[in-house]
């Protein structure tokens, strides 16, 4: 058996997939999966970081981004798991 055929499927990405979000501040666009309202998991491009002007540390997020995935999983744009 190769580690391949050994390795557990991950299907956390099936009841919710990554979906684009775009900062309304810069008009970055990353992608966004929320499982629930206290998680949220955020993919970054070079792209989307270099346009981002509201982002200090790399760990962190911009204020304006995360005012807009909270947006759009209020409106339903994007999905929460839970």
């Amino acid at each position: 058996m190769t580690s391949r055929e050994g390795a557990l499927r991950d299907e956390r990405l099936l009841d919710g997939p990554l979906l684009p979000v775009r900062c309304r501040r810069c008009a970055a666009e990353v992608l966004v999966r929320k499982a629930s309202w206290e998680q949220t998991s955020i993919q970054w491009n070079a792209e989307a970081r270099a346009a981002c002007a509201g982002i200090q540390d790399p760990h962190d997020t911009c204020p304006a981004l995360r005012s807009a995935i909270q947006e759009a999983a209020l409106t339903g744009a994007i999905k929460v798991v839970e």
